[in-house]
């Protein structure tokens, strides 16, 4: 197919390319919603900039003519160590982009992560099938935060995913300077940046403003994504605590993730309450923007409940080669948001397809490289200084779960 028709995919070698491509289609203001994070965005940043403080030692003379990307994540095989994390107002970027998303990620054998602000209802990510999981907030409306984990339920998903580490938004700057924020209005700054991208224009004015179709109904809250996408904070419980916790792992039978911990003694009390998994993450720098970044915050974690409950990682993700190095830290999987984003606002579900299949490749010639012939065969001891992280007494024990809380506890 011709690069134009492809919208520039078959040009599109790495993430950033992607990224490259997302820009080119998208509004500033809404490229920015995005990208962007919290205040300064030193979080933002430091999620990226811990993966390059990470050296992988690799083996030689390994046979590695044959790799296997297979791992075990909640009791199920995963093509890929790799998922789709929640993210909110996609079709903002993409018409259709949450079930482009979802789409992308069933053919590859990996979980999609539905957001509750997505704009796609639980039950059209139903219809695709795959592994679903869906992301909850703690909603101050509890009635409507059970209707949607009931619709959940009935919908086949398969995990629900809690995110913890939203008692309010966080302070996103440029949002405020680009005038995207709530109540929306037009402004000469937002028009004019509007036209700027007359496909994307052209399609929000025929079609309307996408819709954020789980949020439907709350009282007192906008529908539409324009109103809801800097807004929709005010609808979360900043008083939701370790009881309500329990209470959801009561009522929801299936798997439970808390998403959004940094601290090791939460996740065990997260685990402790009957947690399957928990996601390390700082929200993608979106939130706190002096909390620790994510990479940082996994080895105690990993050591702390490990050996009990799956523990992923997202934030900063941009190569195969930092799926290899989370692995190595613990992880049993890696969450990636905006690599995906940036696929699928570039060329729908097959910008979404391009971003796994890039992320793949660089992931089996990583593991190549460095003489692994498996995904389970990641442990610390692929990293060059592991006791720098680990300690020099638990360098061979901290990879997924098997170091003792000793060893990397850090709080």
């Amino acid at each position: 197919m011709p690069s134009r028709m492809r919208g520039g995919l078959d040009r599109a070698f790495s993430i950033d390319d992607l990224a490259a491509l997302a820009r080119r289609r998208l509004p500033r203001a809404v490229y920015d919603f995005y990208e962007g994070g919290a205040e300064d965005e030193t979080s933002l940043r430091a999620n990226r900039e811990a993966f390059g403080g990470v050296r992988l030692l690799p083996r030689a003379l390994v046979d590695v003519g044959t790799v296997d990307t297979a791992a075990s994540l909640l009791g199920a095989t995963v093509a890929l160590p790799l998922g789709i994390a929640p993210m909110g107002a996609v079709g903002f970027g993409r018409r259709g982009g949450d079930v482009d998303l979802a789409r992308a990620a069933a053919k590859a054998g990996i979980p999609y992560v539905l957001s509750t602000t997505g704009t796609a209802s639980i039950e059209r990510i139903g219809d695709v099938g795959g592994r679903l999981w869906f992301q909850l907030y703690p909603l101050k409306r509890r009635d409507a935060a059970v209707r949607l984990v009931e619709r959940a339920r009935a919908a086949g998903f398969e995990a629900l995913v809690l995110t913890v580490d939203v008692p309010v938004g966080g302070k996103r700057e440029r949002d405020l300077r680009n005038d995207f924020a709530m109540p929306f209005r037009y402004t000469p700054r937002n028009v004019l940046d509007f036209a700027s991208r007359p496909a994307w224009a052209l399609d929000m004015l025929w079609h309307g403003v996408p819709v954020l179709e789980n949020m439907a109904g709350l009282a007192d809250t906008a529908a539409d994504a324009s109103q809801m996408a800097s807004s929709v904070g005010r609808e979360f419980d900043p008083a939701f605590g370790w009881h309500d916790l329990d209470a959801l792992r009561d009522a929801w039978r299936g798997k439970l993730i808390v998403k959004g911990i940094l601290r090791a003694a939460d996740a065990r009390r997260a685990v402790d309450i009957g947690c399957d998994g928990v996601i390390v993450s700082n929200h993608g720098g979106r939130q706190l923007d002096a909390a620790v970044d994510s990479l940082t915050a996994l080895p105690a974690i990993v050591a702390e409940v490990g050996h009990r409950a799956d523990v992923m990682v997202d934030g900063g993700i941009r190569r195969g080669s930092d799926i290899v190095k989370a692995l190595a830290l613990g992880a049993k999987a890696v969450l990636i948001g905006r690599p995906a984003l940036y696929g699928v606002c570039a060329q729908g579900e097959a910008g979404a397809t391009r971003s796994i299949d890039i992320l793949r490749d660089e992931l089996v010639r990583t593991l190549r490289l460095c003489g692994l012939p498996a995904v389970a065969r990641v442990t610390a001891d692929a990293l060059y200084e592991p006791e720098a992280i680990f300690g020099a007494r638990h360098t061979g024990e901290a990879a997924h779960g098997t170091a003792s809380a000793g060893a990397v506890h850090r709080e």
